[in-house]
């Protein structure tokens, strides 16, 4: 009997879940982003990220409206409900819930960038630029250069996955001392490296032998699954 009402519970709880995304919300990769984009008149492109990563970047004519903002509902409610509106964040994470609220307002179409400005750039629309940010290719090499492995991992401080794994990457640093050099990148401040390396996503861990990959995680992985690998 126990057994039953466990799995009715559970049941339950997983149609609840499914229940959470409104059916005004299309999650849709790049190139359909891309054409959506294209074959509507006068896009409503929202960039839901802090203001400081839109000023670093952001697609196209996108209008930022912080989803951690305050303002956000206020913001919002200026946009037009009747027609569609376009939202990205980083790597999707954020874009999603301001997706929600935006259905939650009244907005009838509402398409998520899957993957967020992250994917965008992976697949080659980001705009060339000279500018450096972070680390260069060239320190990133000489980083590599040793007759160790070097495992990087690429991170970000509002990426949930990589908080999960900061504390024992952290405890491995020291760990690992003599046998692997452990590597910790904030992308947000790598934003040269993270374009060069085409990182569609966060976390992210690169396994280095002679200065040559040989293996790469992306999206959380367990302590002991990670050293499996190294």
């Amino acid at each position: 009997m126990k057994k039953i009402i466990s799995i009715l519970l559970i049941g339950l709880l997983f149609t609840s879940c499914k229940g959470q995304t409104s059916k005004a919300v299309q999650t849709i990769d790049v190139k359909a982003f891309t054409e959506k984009l294209q074959t509507t008149e006068k896009p409503q492109l929202l960039d839901v990220r802090t203001p400081e990563e839109y000023a670093v970047e952001h697609i196209g004519d996108a209008t930022n409206v912080n989803w951690n903002g305050s303002d956000f509902v206020v913001k919002a409610s200026n946009y037009d409900k009747t027609k569609p509106v376009f939202v990205y964040c980083k790597v999707g994470g954020r874009s999603i819930q301001a997706a929600e609220k935006l259905a939650e307002l009244g907005f009838t179409t509402i398409y998520n960038l899957d993957g967020g400005i992250m994917k965008w750039n992976a697949s080659g629309k980001a705009k060339p630029s000279d500018k450096i940010i972070g680390m260069c290719d060239q320190e990133f090499n000489e980083l590599l250069k040793s007759d160790k492995k070097v495992m990087v991992n690429f991170y970000a401080e509002w990426c949930a996955p990589c908080k999960k794994m900061g504390p024992y990457i952290i405890k491995m640093q020291e760990e690992m001392k003599g046998k692997i050099n452990v590597v910790r990148l904030d992308a947000d401040k790598n934003k040269t490296l993270v374009d060069a390396l085409k990182l569609d996503g966060l976390p992210v861990i690169i396994l280095y032998e002679n200065s040559k990959e040989t293996w790469r995680n992306i999206g959380y992985i367990t302590e002991e699954d990670l050293k499996k690998h190294l």
